[in-house]
């Protein structure tokens, strides 16, 4: 017995140290990767200090607020040198603080420096020449990480660049930093272990949204220019709305953005071969600036680079088009009430177009409860979270995602428990609990889903078609969130949600701020039933004076050009105002 008991004993030892070691592995690679950061962000600054010192008379201030379409043109025009901006935007970025005071960038690329003599070199200047750009972490630029906020993923540089990187390069763009995201990218906070959380440049104690909250944070504060997000759940969209962008969500075949052999799990949740595909699109401060690069990238190359997207280059008429447009409308999809100032926005959008001639018919987007769980949610967590959990296992857990990893890991039989005592309490308010939510539990039922995704698409559209709609305008999640809340209110995201199951081209453009006024408001905002959901979502928002309230624009599949031309009418309508 007492032999037992000691090798009992030197088990359990075992694995404490065991667990010990491993602890310890893991906080010396996120030392490293977080030195390896800060050594080429002192870089960064010495590269501008000696810029500096070469031309000190730079007008940093006239350039920074140039438009894009402006900054192009003097590049092409040589009126401003391609270093210049460079290392007037790195500047900003560094010696200016908008990383420090914010956390957005999870690396420098000093290859900038290489690609600035490469474009000096190509035989013409192509659409973006010159123009610094910054890419989300995962994107991939090779000789760096995407490490989707995980640890496992430290070790692994890329071999080449993603095909996105290739045709921003081939157009003469300069990517110059990776932006922050969350851990796994599967929230829309922004926040992992290793390189912290990411504050809204407008308000610190603000979370920028995610998953492309870097992006979000550094275009926000100035730091950059454009930048390339993706968004499966909102992920592009939501971040534009929390700090005051225009976003776009294209349809998800209509850019590529990996490596072609990369495995699916060395790039986190966005590259799984789900029905709910990811996309890849630009941010920006101005919806000209998406529909530039759009047109930049919707190019030969993109198409010569990879076969699988469909060869239709940038439609400039439809961008460009006057005909007055039949809108559909909606200020609540019925399942996750958003705050007052968002309802407004919406509505005073919808009157400005109405006075500038458009024809504004109300829609009501079907069964968004069985959409959210049924669809969506059932996507992700078909395996109860199994392969989610994977991802992360030895990995230390973001703050943010314990609720959910919490969820995933209680045993299927108490789910079942829990959704039949809890069923009379949350009928017929919508189920907004991850742990509630059914899984697939055969390949029948997987097949079955997938139709059902496919069947809702075509119902749908039809009720588009009905109403001979060209686009939709409809509520997006915020405004901006106090950080640590997205993590406790992953189904708020219905609002942008909806348009990835659908896959249909989405942008958001910033209409209006957040006022006294709709403060007072929100103190008697109940939600749907006030329920603990709500509850915490009008905590979530509450603070927000002065924080930008956007709107949603929508067209059908591959009408990209239209969804920019209806954003671009709301930007001018909602500046006139």
């Amino acid at each position: 017995t007492s032999a037992a008991l000691t090798l009992l004993g030197g088990s359990v030892a075992a694995v404490v140290v065991w667990k010990w070691l491993g602890k310890k592995m893991i906080q010396k690679k996120m030392e490293e990767a977080r030195k390896t950061r800060d050594e080429g962000l002192k870089k960064m600054a010495k590269a501008v200090q000696q810029f500096r010192e070469q031309v000190p008379s730079v007008q940093t201030d006239a350039i920074l607020s140039l438009p894009l379409l402006e900054l192009t043109e003097r590049l092409q025009e040589g009126s401003l040198s391609p270093k210049t901006v460079l290392y007037t935007y790195l500047e900003k970025v560094g010696a200016l603080e908008v990383n420090q005071q914010t956390n957005c960038l999870r690396h420098f690329i000093p290859e900038c420096e290489e690609q600035l003599q490469e474009i000096q070199r190509q035989k013409e200047k192509g659409l973006l020449y010159g123009v610094p750009v910054s890419i989300k972490d995962h994107i991939g630029h090779k000789g760096h990480l995407t490490t989707c906020g995980l640890v496992q993923h430290l070790d692994t540089l890329m071999k080449e660049d993603s095909v996105l990187v290739r045709v921003l390069k081939r157009q003469g763009a300069i990517p110059f930093a990776m932006t922050n995201v969350p851990q796994s990218l599967f929230s829309y906070d922004c926040s992992n272990p290793i390189f912290g959380q990411t504050l809204n440049p407008l308000n610190h104690q603000k979370s920028p949204g995610g998953s492309s909250g870097g992006e979000g944070a550094l275009i926000a504060g100035g730091g950059s220019i454009l930048g390339i997000g993706s968004d499966i759940g909102g992920s592009i969209r939501l971040p534009s709305s929390f700090c005051g962008l225009c976003g776009l969500k294209p349809t998800a075949e209509r850019l590529r953005w990996m490596v072609w052999h990369i495995h699916l799990l060395n790039v986190g949740l966005c590259s799984c071969p789900i029905p709910v595909p990811c996309a890849v699109g630009p941010m920006a401060r101005d919806v000209d600036s998406l529909a530039l690069c759009m047109r930049a990238l919707l190019c030969e190359e993109m198409f010569r680079l990879d076969p699988a997207v469909p060869p239709i280059p940038f439609n400039g008429e439809v961008y460009c088009s006057s005909t007055p447009l039949r809108v559909g409308y909606y200020d609540t999809d019925g399942y996750f009430p958003l705050p007052p100032c968002m309802r407004r926005a919406v509505k005073e959008t919808r009157r400005a177009l109405q006075a500038a001639g458009h024809q504004l018919v109300p829609f009501s987007p079907p069964r968004i409860p069985y959409v959210m769980t049924e669809l969506f949610m059932k996507t992700f967590f078909a395996d109860g979270g199994r392969a989610w959990l994977d991802v992360l296992a030895g990995d230390i857990i973001d703050p943010s995602l314990k609720p959910q990893v919490n969820s995933c890991k209680t045993p299927r039989l108490v789910k079942k428990m829990l959704a039949l005592l809890l069923k009379p309490l949350v009928i017929p308010p919508p189920l907004k609990d991850v742990a509630m939510i059914s899984t697939c539990r055969s390949l029948k039922e997987m097949w079955d889903h997938h139709h059902q995704i496919q069947a809702y698409r075509s119902e749908f559209i039809t009720r588009w078609k009905e109403l001979h709609l060209d686009v939709v305008l409809c509520p997006v999640l915020g405004p901006a969130f106090t950080t640590g809340y997205p993590g406790k209110l992953l189904t708020a995201i219905s609002s942008t949600m909806l348009y990835n199951v659908l896959n249909f081209p989405a942008g958001v453009v910033p209409v209006s701020t957040v006022t006294e006024a709709d403060e007072e408001e929100l103190k008697l905002y109940q939600g749907c039933c006030d329920d603990h959901w709500d509850r915490k979502l009008k905590q979530a928002v509450s603070g927000a004076v002065g924080m930008p309230v956007a709107v949603q624009c929508v067209a059908l599949p591959w009408q990209e050009e239209l969804c920019l031309r209806f954003m671009k009418e709301v930007e001018t309508l909602s500046r006139e105002k």
